[in-house]
């Protein structure tokens, strides 16, 4: 798919209506056919990201027939971001392959795509979405489905010229021209893009150095189990990993990033750099427009904001879990798909309840890891298999249940894990770690 072609999708008799806007909004339109499911304003979702797709797809899905715009500040169709520090990033995976769904999807689905668009406000009183142009999309229903963008840590020469960052596709390709020009790279954060960026730079023939502050790699996700034998396998495959190293400022040469500078003074010298230091939510428009925010913004069970209008979904999207008894946020992509889904439903009149068993997986050199659950509040945990044979997986139980499992390399262990964590079924911690008994008679 030609990128210049990614601009704006939409049906073909969207593009005569608005012939002379740059924005085919507010297309003629059909009578709505089912009471309840059609609206002249319809649904305007902010953010062509996983979860925003999702959500159009799904009220397609579900024969919502209002209007379906869905508004992207890239200037690309809606593409998976896994794939763009693993092996998109290491040149195994074509650009292609990105898109969530081809070009055509949008007109044959009735959905307006709008790329190179950004939302400005939310006017709540009008239930308009403004656009940077100052055009209004009038919307009965708005999804916030904005993500985040890669967190720029208060670090001297933070923003040197040559700093990368890794959050979106035009970031990706900056960072792989960089990588094509560099014999080293310095990487700052230990947590998933960090270390996938570093496994796939190594791939490359990179010398690479890992810079963490906090005592292990994926402390804030990760068991202590798992992320120093995450360090291990990194380390023995010839990163400089190294852990409780804060970094004081990039190393500036030549008006160019040209490595870090240590808490202790010392100096390493790198091609380039990786900021690789977590989220920054986008927040602002839902703040600026009040509604609820606090590490995210504040949604209900059926994902509804402090505006029964306005909904929000995905890395952005804050929630109480009945499932773990606390307000959650998670920064995943099976997350913004089921999430988007039941914002879609929600909209379309269903009765949600939105209680998610939380997964994560991420892909480093040959090992596929897979977390299933959070593993805060556990007071055991069950190790089965040998890390030594390079797949096991751990298991965090609280009163006897399951709660999270970090597998790598072992999908059966995973699969039964989400199991177990949905059904709250007690299971026996000797029966857990023998690997003679199988993972399905844990659950029978």
């Amino acid at each position: 798919m030609a990128r210049s072609k990614a601009r704006i999708h939409a049906r073909h008799k969207s593009r005569q209506a608005s012939a002379g806007s740059p924005f085919p909004l507010q297309a003629r339109r059909k009578p709505a056919k089912k009471a309840g499911m059609s609206t002249k304003a319809g649904t305007v979702i902010i953010g062509a990201s996983q979860a925003g797709l999702s959500c159009a797809a799904e009220l397609r899905r579900r024969k919502y027939d209002g209007p379906v715009t869905l508004i992207g500040a890239e200037p690309h169709l809606p593409y998976q971001r896994p794939p763009l520090s693993k092996a998109y990033l290491s040149g195994e995976m074509p650009v292609e392959r990105l898109w969530l769904k081809p070009e055509a999807f949008y007109p044959a689905s009735d959905i307006t795509c709008l790329t190179n668009a950004s939302i400005t406000a939310i006017d709540r009183d009008s239930r308009e979405a403004v656009l940077a142009d100052g055009q209004r999309i009038g919307f009965e229903h708005c999804v916030i489905a904005t993500g985040g963008e890669a967190r720029i840590p208060p670090i001297p020469g933070a923003n040197l010229p040559g700093v990368q960052l890794l959050r979106n596709l035009g970031e990706a390709d900056h960072l792989s021209a960089a990588l094509n020009d560099a014999k080293s790279l310095a990487v700052i954060g230990a947590g998933y893009i960090g270390l996938e960026v570093a496994a796939s730079a190594r791939k490359r023939g990179l010398k690479v150095t890992v810079l963490e502050a906090a005592e292990r790699p994926m402390a804030r996700t990760a068991s202590p189990i798992l992320g120093g034998w995450f360090g291990a396998i990194h380390r023995g495959y010839g990163v400089d990993l190294r852990v409780s190293t804060p970094v004081a400022s990039i190393l500036e040469k030549n008006g160019r990033a040209g490595g870090v500078v240590l808490g202790d003074g010392e100096e390493i010298a790198a091609d380039s750099v990786l900021l690789a230091a977590g989220l920054a939510l986008n927040t602002g428009l839902a703040e600026a427009a009040g509604l609820d925010c606090e590490n995210g913004i504040l949604v209900d069970t059926a994902c509804r904001t402090s505006d029964r209008f306005i909904y929000a979904c995905g890395d952005v999207a804050r929630f109480h879990s009945a499932l773990y008894g606390r307000s959650i946020r998670l920064e995943s992509v099976q997350n913004a798909i089921e999430q988007g889904k039941a914002v879609a439903a929600a909209i379309t009149g269903e009765d949600v309840r939105y209680d998610p068993v939380p997964w994560f997986w991420s892909d480093q050199y040959e090992l596929k890891l897979q977390i299933a659950g959070l593993i805060d509040g556990a007071d055991s945990i069950v190790r089965r298999g040998d890390p030594e044979m390079g797949n096991f997986a751990v298991f965090h139980l609280k009163e006897g249940r399951i709660i999270a499992c970090e597998a790598i390399n072992s999908a059966p262990e995973y699969m039964a894990a989400q199991k177990l964590i949905r059904s709250g079924k007690p299971v026996d911690a000797d029966a857990l770690r023998n690997l003679d008994v199988a993972m399905r008679d844990l659950l029978a």
